[in-house]
């Protein structure tokens, strides 16, 4: 998903309140009213999952606030944001997350916490396919993304511990393979808008459907085209659309036939021409060997894991958590209820509707 609108997956936005694929142009702008400083790291020869290796990986993030260390020196304020697919570092400063959160006496206030939010492989300014290699990128996944992260953070930051990893949609995912992977790197673990295990049935075949529109537009080329191929994306975009709607909202917001038609012209316009064919396959099939469930016993820091009732990508009916959740016994469940707050898959984004959990959970977690 590198959702231009649909990065307001993640944002949330009435109707581009998914974010489990789309597109967010490359560069969205900071908005000025936090004082993030932008920041580069390279890894040299990054070798992936599949035994390819780049050069150099580049990785782009944003931080607010400042490290503390505590007496052993250790960084004891750090705060990981993870992103949705195809989102970038600017996706959660959308006022309705960074609003809520980052002031003053917030429960991620950026006087008390060093907040770090990245941009993952693949999406905004980080090494991806349209940046020259097209398709001859090596094929990514979760496992890449987040040992990519950990280098990030450990060599490239200094920062060797996390107060907090939350993380947003494929956030939410890369979050319980972080809890599972460095068991010990974090107090805690908040994932939102996900469910920990393996991508199939309908979640799967929508993002399927995605990649094999684009592929099987004659336009692609194998991924070597000069313009985009227009048909296969919108395609994969009207596909990513409906997963990230919210039924409530949209048929709230848009209750006439010309104005949902319009949303969706409008949509399809602004996607359009924000979204690289190469790369949404890529962010799309990210997902393809992420399964958590075996080791999810593994997870000793304490989890809040949040999901909403009109989640169409996640939704309750699936009897997932039922399964799952006697694997976690340092998780606490709340699947938050179908309201006018919520917004589907993008509710991860609105967090006035989560907030107050989240502060009882920071005040569960922390250091006595």
């Amino acid at each position: 998903m590198r959702l231009a609108s649909l990065v307001l997956f993640l944002s949330c936005a009435i109707a581009a309140a998914a974010q489990t694929t789309s597109s967010t142009p490359a560069a969205t702008p900071q908005p000025a009213k936090w004082p993030a400083k932008d920041n580069t790291y390279v890894i040299k020869n990054f070798r992936f999952n599949t035994g390819e290796t780049l050069p150099e990986l580049n990785l782009h993030y944003l931080t607010l606030g400042q490290p503390h260390r505590n007496a052993e020196g250790h960084v004891d304020n750090a705060i990981l944001l993870l992103h949705g697919t195809g989102g970038n570092r600017f996706t959660l400063l959308n006022p309705v997350f960074s609003d809520v959160l980052f002031g003053p006496g917030q429960p991620l206030d950026i006087t008390k916490y060093f907040l770090i939010l990245p941009d993952d492989i693949g999406q905004g300014d980080s090494s991806k396919p349209s940046d020259g290699l097209h398709m001859r990128v090596p094929q990514y996944d979760y496992d890449d993304m987040i040992r990519s992260q950990y280098i990030m953070l450990t060599e490239g930051m200094n920062v060797d511990h996390l107060r907090l990893l939350l993380g947003t949609s494929m956030g939410c995912m890369q979050g319980f393979v972080w809890g599972e992977t460095y068991s010990k790197f974090m107090d805690a673990l908040a994932p939102f808008a996900c469910y920990p295990v393996e991508l199939a049935g309908r979640n799967r075949m929508t993002r399927y459907i995605s990649i094999e529109s684009i592929k099987n537009d004659p336009a692609w080329k194998n991924g070597d085209y000069t313009t985009e191929p227009a048909e296969g994306l919108r395609g994969a975009e009207a596909m990513l659309l409906v997963m990230g709607s919210a039924p409530l909202q949209m048929q709230k917001n848009y209750p006439t036939r010309v104005q949902a038609e319009r949303y969706v012209d409008d949509y399809m316009t602004r996607t359009l021409a924000s979204t690289d064919a190469n790369n949404l396959i890529y962010y799309v099939n990210a997902s393809r060997n992420y399964n958590p469930e075996p080791k999810l016993s593994t997870i000793t820091a304490p989890v809040l894991w949040i999901n909403s009732a009109d989640d169409f990508i996640n939704p309750p009916e699936l009897g997932i958590t039922q399964r799952v959740l006697p694997k976690m016994p340092t998780a606490k469940f709340i699947l938050i209820p179908i309201s006018d707050a919520t917004r589907g898959h993008g509710t991860h984004t609105q967090a006035a509707v989560w907030k107050d959990y989240l502060i009882d959970f920071l005040k569960q977690t922390e250091k006595k």
